[in-house]
């Protein structure tokens, strides 16, 4: 019973994050700048499913200094590249992880946060959108070098929208770069992270 109750609990999760918009403040609206309608994908990703993940070392929000690494036998990972601060579909993202927070503690996942915003920035942003409880993590120097490493780095420079599941043994089990103007769909990461638990 209780499985079947945590089981519904995902689902809605799911649906959540993959539904409309969360409802921004009108005051957080007002400081969104809209890209407008953008290439889909403009990238070629340089790794692949069954490779290890490219180890990287990136300053964070909080002051420290986090590498991929220092998961590597604990969690696995998600990473998940956004494209920008202050823009809108980024904007709905990230915060809608909040909700899902229980299901990667079920699994026994960390998520990583990426732009190639400076942390300046991101430190702006992440403030008016709230907490965040994953470390969020700035590619800006060299510009994009991490980015770039995975085959994510559009040719305006900012990042495409991916994401990438990383077991605790580094290897890559899940990558897919979506369309830049859209969310993610959830489905495919929820049953990702889900094979993984049973390693």
């Amino acid at each position: 019973m209780i499985k079947n109750i945590k089981y519904i609990i995902s689902l809605l999760v799911v649906l959540l994050l993959t539904g409309p918009a969360f409802g921004l403040s009108d005051a957080y609206k007002n400081n969104i700048y809209s890209p407008g309608e953008l290439k889909p994908v403009d990238s070629v990703l340089n790794v692949k499913v069954g490779d290890k993940a490219p180890d990287f070392t990136l300053p964070s929000l909080s002051g420290e200094r986090i590498s991929l690494n220092d998961y590597k036998g604990k969690k696995n990972v998600v990473l998940s590249f956004v494209p920008a601060a202050w823009t809108p579909v980024c904007s709905d993202q990230w915060p809608g992880y909040n909700l899902a927070r229980s299901f990667f503690d079920e699994n026994d996942a960390i998520l990583l946060g990426i732009t190639v915003d400076n942390i300046p920035t991101l430190y702006a942003w992440t403030n008016q959108m709230g907490n965040l409880w994953f470390p969020v993590l700035s590619d800006f120097w060299p510009h994009g070098g991490v980015a770039d490493l995975y085959g994510v780095l559009r040719t305006s420079g900012v990042t495409e929208r991916a994401l990438f599941v990383i077991d605790k043994e580094g290897i890559i089990r899940y990558a897919t770069v979506g369309d830049i103007n859209k969310r993610p769909e959830l489905g495919a990461l929820v049953t990702e992270l889900r094979k993984l638990k049973g390693k």
